[in-house]
């Protein structure tokens, strides 16, 4: 019989059982909710808790250079089976093309940073909430001096 600290797997041994999501993963729950995107990416995103509250989903729907961009990215700790979470929040995008990026987290105070592939790209966004969170403004940076603007406005929560 197991208790609410392990769980069983198929061979009969027990795995410890994580103690719940992060701070790091709880403090993305800013992001929860419908946003307008506008600046060099145009659109909605929507981000939700999938059950669980380990990863946080986001959802868009956006164009860019006259392209749609629609996509899935998963957000939380890797955690490979027997293994304990990693010390960065990583995350994967799917999008309708077949294209999947790879990213990492941060929330450093009331800024967002994203950095593509790993910590410390020079590919990445800074993006500061503003008013009471329901604005974000922020800028993506790409190596060799290209990137946009962007700004997001919560539209629902």
């Amino acid at each position: 019989m197991s208790d609410d600290t392990t769980e069983g797997t198929a061979n009969g041994s027990t795995l410890q059982a994580p103690p719940g999501p992060s701070a790091s993963v709880r403090a993305l729950g800013r992001l929860v909710g419908t946003w307008r995107v506008t600046g060099g990416a145009a659109g909605t995103v929507r981000y939700e808790w999938m059950d669980g509250g380990y990863f946080l989903l986001q959802h868009l729907d956006l164009e860019q250079d006259g392209e749609p961009i629609r996509g899935l990215e998963v957000i939380g700790h890797l955690r490979s089976y027997g293994q304990g979470p990693s010390v960065d929040v990583h995350s994967r995008y799917y999008d309708s093309t077949g294209a999947t990026l790879d990213y990492v987290y941060e929330i450093d105070g009331d800024t967002l940073h994203i950095w593509m592939g790993e910590k410390g790209s020079p590919a990445s966004f800074s993006g500061t909430f503003a008013d009471g969170d329901t604005v974000m403004v922020g800028a993506w940076q790409y190596p060799g001096g290209g990137g946009y603007d962007s700004t997001m406005v919560r539209l629902q929560p």
